[in-house]
């Protein structure tokens, strides 16, 4: 009975973290419905008057991006700003062809009067961090402007976003991602449906009530002395976004976030690019709740509702270790469940993991209609759009469980970067990228073996007790079996 006991009791606490998990995002929601309220009555700089314009450096970080440096260079090259203000840095780590095509398009960029700079690093020390602290070295801008080599802003973004720099309080200003390639693919959807609830519930529900909000890597603005004075960039983590927007936040920094302002981006169309970029996110999450958690803690400035969305914040990651573990362990407790009838009165109570989805329903129908529209029509759409979201997610969740656990032990490991497609123009030609994983991950076979295991949870439904058996878990193990069986498959398939 000791085991069975060990199995109840972190089952049930894994339940209530995801629990606790689900009443923030209900928080948010509440949050975000309130902000759509408020007018914004933020000062801005008065760009008919060339003295107020400030001086703006783009700064790009690129590592082998064959594929996207000509859209990408192009794409910046037509933003609408005096050319006089404006200086973009392609901070280039490449060590393959791409060094030498950018070069040249840099070159002939610059007999145009664009003050564009290729600037190169002998050593990739802190990867993408240590690219960017590089390029701080040398930047004439007060504003320090980050792309990620697959967005492609519109011509007016830095009109829509420099302005809100005249309050001297605002440290950083952050855009909402857009998808270029949301209808590619189940796999691009699923990633767009997730994308779309972080940057509108999320971002807006946090940044209306001040809580700490992150600069999500690209698609934002920094003030310079706001980077200098949190400390600057560090590479110790996988996730120097989240790292550097905490500290500039410890140090009384404002955030602004722009909903409205939509960056467009490609999304990862094969598994294996989604899979490394979701490592790197929730490993970096990890790392910076370990770096992180103690300095908000103890900070006596913060309010306490602010202290717990932002540990909440740092875990995000973490509950897809939850997710894990209530899902392996809803077996054994099938059958601890039909084994111990005088326990069946506590397995009623824990059930409230339905009212964690029933949360999490809401919350992302809201978010839904709010950027989709409503109506019966569009609710069926949004109904089978959550629970593929929902299923496949729950594949990852071995995956990414392992990434987080390296984050929390601080197993260091590389900076991955996510492959690049530019799939207008390779369209179905995304085979040849040569940037794609060629190996298999041992823990591909895991997830297959956990296809399997679920596929036992389903039979096991028909099998337990002595009432013809228990079905309430098996809408569970039947979305596990086909999340895993998704993850698998696809794992195994992209490779050929």
């Amino acid at each position: 009975m000791i085991l069975e006991w060990i199995i109840i009791v972190v089952y049930s606490v894994a339940l209530i973290l995801i629990f606790m998990y689900a009443l923030a995002q209900l928080n948010l929601l509440f949050n975000y419905l309130s902000a759509q309220k408020l007018i914004d009555k933020s000062d801005t700089f008065d760009f008919s008057n060339p003295n107020e314009i400030p001086i703006v450096t783009i700064q790009l970080p690129v590592y082998n991006e064959l594929y996207v440096m000509e859209r990408l260079l192009s794409n910046i090259a037509a933003l609408d700003y005096p050319q006089s203000k404006l200086e973009i840095q392609v901070l280039d780590d490449s060590t393959d062809e791409s060094f030498a095509s950018t070069k040249a398009q840099i070159a002939a960029l610059k007999k145009t009067g664009l003050d564009i700079q290729h600037i190169t690093r002998k050593y990739r020390s802190g990867f993408k961090a240590g690219a960017l602290k590089e390029g701080l070295k040398t930047a004439k801008g007060e504003f320090i402007v980050i792309f990620d080599a697959d967005f492609l802003p519109k011509k007016n973004w830095l009109k829509q976003t420099i302005p809100y720099f005249k309050d001297p309080k605002i440290g950083v200003v952050q855009t909402r991602w857009g998808h270029l390639n949301r209808e590619y693919s189940i796999l691009t959807k699923v990633q767009a449906f997730a994308l779309d609830a972080h940057f509108t519930l999320e971002q807006v529900g946090r940044n209306s009530k001040g809580h700490f909000i992150n600069f999500n890597g690209t698609a934002g603005v920094w003030r310079r002395e706001c980077i200098l004075d949190a400390g600057n960039w560090e590479g110790d983590t996988l996730t120097e976004d989240l790292d550097l927007s905490y500290r500039a936040q410890l140090k009384n920094w404002k955030f602004k976030y722009l909903e409205e302002v939509e960056t467009p981006a490609e999304l990862p169309i094969v598994i294996s690019a989604a899979r490394s970029q979701q490592f790197r996110w929730n490993k970096g999450g990890a790392e910076n709740f370990q770096k992180m958690a103690r300095r908000v803690m103890s900070n006596k400035t913060i309010p306490i509702k602010t202290k717990i969305h932002s540990l909440l914040h740092l875990l995000n990651s973490t509950m897809f270790l939850n997710i894990f573990i209530v899902a392996v362990l809803s077996i054994p407790m099938l059958y601890i469940k039909n084994e111990y009838a005088h326990l069946k009165m506590y397995f009623y109570v824990m059930s409230f993991f339905v009212l964690s989805t029933i949360i999490f329903f809401i919350c992302y129908w809201f978010m839904y209609k709010i950027t989709y529209g409503g109506g019966f029509k569009m609710f069926i759409k949004f109904t089978g759009m959550f629970f593929t979201f929902f299923t496949i997610a729950m594949g990852f969740a071995l995956h990414n469980s392992i990434a987080v656990l390296e984050g929390h032990i601080g197993k260091k490991s590389d900076f991955v970067r996510t492959p690049k497609f530019n799939v207008s123009e390779q369209k179905n030609n995304w085979k040849d990228n040569k940037y794609i994983a060629k190996n298999i991950s041992p823990n591909v076979i895991l997830e297959g073996v956990l296809m399997l295991y679920f596929a036992f949870g389903m039979y096991s439904a028909f099998v337990v007790g002595d009432q013809g058996g228990d079905f309430g878990l098996f809408p569970f193990h039947f979305m596990l079996f086909i999340g895993f069986g998704f993850v698998f498959l696809k794992s195994i398939t992209s490779k050929v």
